[in-house]
Order: structure tokens, then C-alpha cells, then sequence
């Protein structure tokens, strides 16, 4: 694979986007390539945050803990990540609450996913003390990111444990039966008052405004176990306990002086899950959640999920996801790529949620010396499926950006802040910009044939006479990131593209009404 430096990305020039995704192959009966429509719906609008795209991030949970004891790979990334005009141009940061185990615990072995916490507790007293010089690292990041991205910046604070002295096994990881509520009876009060502490020290003394919280990660999983190798995490129940935790969560909040965070939750691993959790929940706590934040990772019900937050009058997130898989066929590099397009297509046709947010940008890291005691992963082979964006190297101070950054560059460098969802038949994204009077579209192809495609944008007043087109690919003999393509003409209000095997392109059509 070919290794893309932040510096070189800065020289690149791109222009508006928004995505679609791939029409079919060749006809079954004829053996002659089919001419497929694709028709932009202007009457289907994402009906969250008042039809406005808030915009896309990524969790900062775990790999800002690894990068951020070096201020030239936290300004790398920021630029890499949340420039808009050097980088992908994200600007939703969730930022990771870490609860902290035991001091005298040394179980998780991955070098970035011991998130220090805020709150210490004596071992001789049991006195409690704030220490805000810790999580450093993770705190750099942010404050470069948020630098980098400017006003249109949004931050979350989202939680997986409660301290370690807070919970029944004394582990941050989780109950020793993973079924099991870790967090003590008596210290759901506490818990969300550790969490409302650190949102007001941020606000205060760093000049950082959450806009929302998540007190809990996955709850009703039964993923966290006690002196787990991986992260800290923590099962709440559903029904009774999830409620109890959003309850006290809202009181605390009130009562610092923080009323105007926002309460989402419960970031449920399936969409399935999140859609049960969420009609369990007491109506007090539906009533102060504002926001329902979900992962797809799992589950099929998205359109549920949509028309039950329709119908509790809730703003909708995907708050998080991402995956080792590949599509495509003989795709090669472009494999990961693809499979990160198509499950973005996917969760924002089926959720139209007013953001997307994925898991951690870096997954992967190189180092000789390895961070807290334990060895990196190193390169992945990025022509088998992968997770992350990009892999850092922190012998030579690098970020090395792969296919699935520039996949993501499809989306994120075109659909901004503002945008309205619009709806588009089959495996297509499409956007309005109201403000530039842009369409933009994004089209996958993982097949490995070209495809031509007929886009009938007939629903709108008026549009301009050519369309634009930058496409990322995996065909070509030294293949494309971002490459501009040449201008396509409109004609009676639509346009026909070639869309070249293993590819994702996006097109812009100016002047539109």
C-alpha cells in the first residue's frame, strides 16, 4: 500500500460531496449492461434536528490515549481528522470519560484502551480527590481537534465504567458475571455526579463546552467482564436500572448548573437492542433523554429505530461503528474501503440520522517500545479487512492514511454541517445543501464491472448545467484518492456517469432549486 502523510494530503484540493452507491451489472437474460435510474427523492428529508445534518466524527475512545503524549502527532491528527480543508473535516469528537481501574491492576493488554479516570480514592482513608492532570494525553488531542475544527465543532462525553470503587467486583472492566449490574446500588448518585464534576471542570478551566453526555456503553451487553484483557465497560439492565442512571444523571446536571447538556443514550451495540432498551426506559427518563444515540454494529430494525424516535419526538445519532470486513470483488486495498462505504449508505438511508459517527480513526499503531508495558498491533494488511482510518507510527512520527480514510473523505469532505438527508432509490446517499444550492451523491461500485447509472435529480425546480465528480479507486494500475474526474453534462435534469469497478465517487450538481 502506498503510505499518505498529512503533508502530502494538505496539497490536495477537493471540492462538495455526497454519496451513492452502486447499480446493478449485466442483464441476466441479454448479457448487455443495464441502464439503471437513479432517483433522488426531495420529498423524503431526514426529519432529525430540524432536517439539518449536525455531521461526522469519531469516538477519540482509545486511540487519542495512545497518540497524545506527543504534541506533533495530536496536531497531525487533528489536521489529518478534523481540518476541513486539509483533512477529513469531521467535527463530532466524543471524548471517553475513563472511569479508572485500580491502580493494582494490570489485566488490559492493549497499549491505547487504559483510559485514566479524574477521581482517586486513598487506599488507607478512603478519601476522594479530583487529579486533572490525568488522561494528558487524551485531553491534548481535544484540544488540538477543536482548534483544528473550529466553530462547528460538537463534543460528547460518553462513558464505559464507573471508578473502580464504585462498582461490585472493584473492577472497571466489569462485573464478575458479565449479566450483572457492576455498578453499586448506592453509587448511581455518585457516579453521575463524577460525570456532571468533570463536564463542568472542562467547561470551566479548559474552555471546552460538552454539548451532551452518555453515562452509559453498550449496557445491556454482556461484554464486561472483570479483568478483562480489552476496556473498561459496564452492564446496566435494561428497564429499572438503564432508567435509574439517566434519572440521576439529569439531577446532577441540574443541580451543578449544567441543565443545558444534552442526556442521550443508551448507545446500544444492535439497533434491535437499542430499540428495546429504549421502550423499556421509564417515562421520567424518556422524557429527559434528548437525543438517542445508537450503534449498528448488530441488528436489522433501522427503520424502527428511525420511526420510534419519530415518534418520542427524539433527535437520532449514530454514534458509533466500524468493522474488519471487506466487499468488493479482487479488490484488493479498496476492499476495507468499500465495505466502510456501503455500511455508511446503509445505516444513513435506513437510520437518516443527523450524524454519523464511527469508532476510533486509529486501531492500529507501530512502535518498537510498545506503550504502557505492552506491544502494538503494528501494520495491518490493509488488503485484508482492517478497523480504523489510519495507522500510526510513532517511531517516525507518522500517520499513515489508507483506503478507508479516503472512502471516508467521499462522505466528509462534501456533506457538511447543514446539509438535508434526502431519499434515493437503492444503494444510493444523496444530500441538499440548501445554502450552496448543491445535490451531492455518492455512488459505490464493489462490483467488478463498470456500471452506468442515469441520475434523475427531475424533483428539483432548477439545477446547473454540469455536474462535477471525485473518485476514490482500487482498478486503476497505481489507483485514485480523491481524484477529480471530468465534468459531466446535465441534461433535462439529469446526468449519466460511468461508475468504474471497485469504486466510490461522488458528485456535485451546482446551482440546484
Amino acid at each position: 500500500m502506498k503510505h499518505y502523510t498529512v503533508s502530502l494530503f494538505g496539497l490536495m484540493t477537493l471540492t462538495g460531496l455526497l454519496m451513492l452507491s452502486a447499480c446493478s451489472g449485466k442483464n441476466k437474460l441479454t448479457g448487455k449492461k443495464d441502464m439503471n435510474v437513479i432517483i433522488l427523492d426531495r420529498h423524503t428529508e431526514s426529519p432529525f434536528n430540524n432536517g439539518r445534518f449536525q455531521g461526522w466524527g469519531t469516538s477519540f475512545c482509545w486511540w487519542a490515549n495512545r497518540i497524545g503524549y506527543s504534541d506533533e502527532l495530536a496536531e497531525k491528527a487533528a489536521e489529518a481528522f478534523y481540518d476541513a480543508d486539509k483533512g477529513l473535516g469531521l467535527n463530532i469528537i466524543r471524548y471517553n470519560i475513563g472511569g479508572g481501574d485500580d491502580p493494582a491492576h494490570h489485566h488490559i493488554k492493549r497499549t491505547d484502551s487504559a483510559v485514566p479516570g479524574y477521581l482517586n480514592r486513598d487506599a488507607e482513608t478512603g478519601k476522594l480527590s479530583y487529579d486533572w492532570s490525568a488522561d494528558f494525553n487524551q485531553r491534548n488531542v481535544l484540544k488540538a481537534s477543536v482548534k483544528a475544527c473550529g466553530q462547528d465543532v460538537i463534543v460528547e462525553a460518553f462513558a464505559n465504567s464507573p471508578p473502580y470503587f464504585m462498582t461490585y467486583s472493584g473492577c472497571s472492566s466489569g462485573a464478575e458475571d458479565k449479566s450483572k449490574n457492576n455498578l453499586r446500588d448506592d453509587q448511581y448518585g455518585a457516579f453521575a455526579d463524577y460525570l456532571s464534576t468533570v463536564i463542568e471542570h472542562y467547561r470551566k478551566d479548559e474552555g471546552i463546552t460538552f454539548q451532551s453526555v452518555a453515562p452509559m456503553n453498550e449496557p445491556a451487553s454482556n461484554y464486561w467482564g472483570a479483568l478483562s484483557e480489552k476496556q473498561e465497560g459496564c452492564h446496566f439492565s435494561q428497564g429499572e436500572s438503564q432508567s435509574r442512571m439517566i434519572l440521576e444523571m439529569a439531577k446532577s446536571l441540574q443541580s451543578n448548573g449544567l441543565g443545558s447538556v444534552i442526556i442521550c443514550g443508551t448507545d446500544e451495540t444492535s439497533v434491535d437492542v437499542q430499540s428495546d432498551s429504549f421502550n423499556k426506559l421509564s417515562p421520567e427518563a424518556k422524557a429527559v433523554i434528548s437525543r438517542i444515540d445508537t450503534h449498528t454494529y448488530q441488528g436489522i430494525g433501522l427503520k424502527h429505530l428511525h420511526d420510534i424516535a419519530v415518534e418520542n419526538k427524539k433527535n437520532l445519532w449514530m454514534s458509533e461503528v466500524d468493522g474488519g470486513d471487506t466487499a468488493g470483488m479482487n479488490a484488493g486495498e479498496m476492499g476495507a474501503a468499500l465495505w466502510f462505504a456501503k455500511k455508511i449508505v446503509s445505516d444513513m438511508n435506513g437510520l437518516m440520522p443527523s450524524a454519523w459517527i464511527m469508532w476510533q480513526v486509529i486501531d492500529n499503531h507501530i512502535s518498537s517500545e510498545g506503550f504502557n508495558g505492552n506491544k502494538d498491533y503494528g501494520m495491518p494488511d490493509t488488503s485484508r479487512g482492517y478497523w480504523g482510518l489510519a495507522v500510526c507510527n510513532h517511531d517516525t512520527k507518522e500517520i499513515i492514511l489508507t483506503k478507508k480514510y479516503y472512502a471516508m473523505a467521499q462522505f466528509s469532505r462534501f456533506i457538511r454541517p447543514g446539509c438535508t438527508l434526502i431519499g434515493s432509490s437503492r444503494n444510493t446517499l444523496a444530500a441538499y445543501d440548501s445554502g450552496k444550492k448543491q445535490v451531492i451523491i455518492v455512488a459505490v461500485n464493489d462490483d467488478s464491472n463498470d456500471d452506468e447509472c442515469t441520475f434523475d435529480i427531475s424533483q428539483f425546480k432548477k439545477t446547473g448545467s454540469s455536474v462535477s465528480a471525485v473518485r476514490t479507486s482500487g482498478s486503476l494500475a497505481a489507483g485514485e484518492n480523491l481524484a477529480s474526474q471530468p465534468q459531466i453534462p446535465v441534461v433535462k435534469k439529469t446526468f449519466s456517469a460511468v461508475l468504474l469497478a471497485n469504486s466510490i465517487t461522488t458528485f456535485v450538481i451546482e446551482n440546484v432549486f
